[in-house]
């Protein structure tokens, strides 16, 4: 079988919802607030994927390792999921696709019927994707969709029914707030038919300082992934950064629960964008904030759950209980 992707056009998203904000209108937006801020999926350019792929790899960074033992330790929970039954396994953001080519080869070994959907906005990280996936797997049925995540599952539903089994592995909800989580889950909900499952990552709140080190490691690599953000801009909006006079800093706020990325102004400056057509000034110490990263109670991924339409399944852990992928099951009226 072949791996290959399409890249979803405007006649296949008739019924889907369309984008409204591209990185320029974002941009503008958020530099234009008294608390300038950028959203963090504008990390994932091609130079930025690679920095993250390395940062994983990072021995501060325990939340890969973590999930890397849930899956490799309890793929055989994820298997009974199915009962048998042919089914999509759907990949939100599949990044480098090593996490899930765990479950890949064991459902493979197990002869259950399925077909691999990753559904990603970058056409160049689905052709990577695509191109492992078809050397690693040669007998795997691979359908990539290039497109926002709920526009490529209501695409899939509207071709034919079968089960979803949805991942959205790493802690990529924890990079929502909490009214974006809750929207995020209830247009995932309404995308997914009943009895669909889903699978989420979640990073639990643990020793505050093992989180902080995690977020500013020793090798500088967050610092650069941050920076690469300012880098984009520079290449993609026609803008002036000096990278050389800003600095990333990352804290943990122990009311909300989020460890929080800036990048702060070392001087009062002014910063161009040609594309836009704009100056931005920043004071000395000025910040940018890039990223939210929440954290979590098992009481906080119960209620989650809970109001958005899902019912919890199983919680499956790492040995340290850092890390949780907590299988959800959509929960509609017949």
């Amino acid at each position: 079988m072949s791996a290959n992707y399409r890249v979803l056009k405007d006649k296949d998203l008739e019924k889907a919802i369309s984008p409204e904000h591209t990185f320029s209108s974002d941009v503008l937006v958020g530099l234009s607030k008294n608390i300038k801020r950028i959203p963090s999926y504008y990390f994932y350019d091609r130079k930025g994927s690679q920095l993250f792929q390395k940062i994983m790899d990072l021995p501060e960074y325990y939340l890969t390792p973590c999930e890397f033992e849930i899956l490799r330790t309890k793929k055989e929970e994820f298997s009974r999921l199915m009962k048998g039954e042919p089914f999509n396994l759907v990949e939100l953001g599949a990044g480098d696709g090593r996490k899930t080519s765990i479950l890949i080869d064991h459902f493979l070994k197990r002869g259950l019927q399925f077909k691999y959907v990753p559904i990603d906005i970058s056409e160049s990280a689905m052709e990577g994707l695509t191109r492992f996936l078809g050397k690693e797997f040669p007998h795997l049925e691979v359908e990539g969709i290039v497109a926002e995540y709920f526009d490529g599952i209501k695409w899939l539903n509207h071709l034919n029914y079968r089960k979803n089994l949805v991942l959205f592995l790493g802690s990529s909800l924890g990079n929502f707030d909490k009214i974006q989580s809750r929207v995020f889950l209830h247009n995932l909900w309404n995308s997914l038919q009943n009895g669909d499952y889903v699978v989420m990552g979640f990073d639990l709140k643990k020793e505050i300082n093992l989180m902080l080190k995690a977020y500013n490691d020793s090798q500088g690599l967050t610092s650069e992934f941050n920076l690469n953000l300012l880098r984009r801009i520079n290449r993609e909006l026609g803008g002036n950064f000096d990278l050389n006079k800003f600095r990333h800093y990352s804290s943990y706020d122990v009311f909300t629960g989020a460890m929080e990325s800036y990048l702060v102004s070392l001087e009062k400056q002014t910063v161009f964008l040609e594309t836009i057509g704009q100056s931005f000034t920043f004071e000395e110490w000025e910040p940018i904030h890039t990223e939210y990263s929440y954290k979590y109670l098992e009481s906080d991924i119960i209620s989650l759950a809970r109001e958005t339409g899902f019912g919890i399944e199983k919680q499956l852990y790492d040995s340290k209980k850092y890390f949780v992928d907590s299988i959800w099951r959509v929960e509609k009226a017949e």
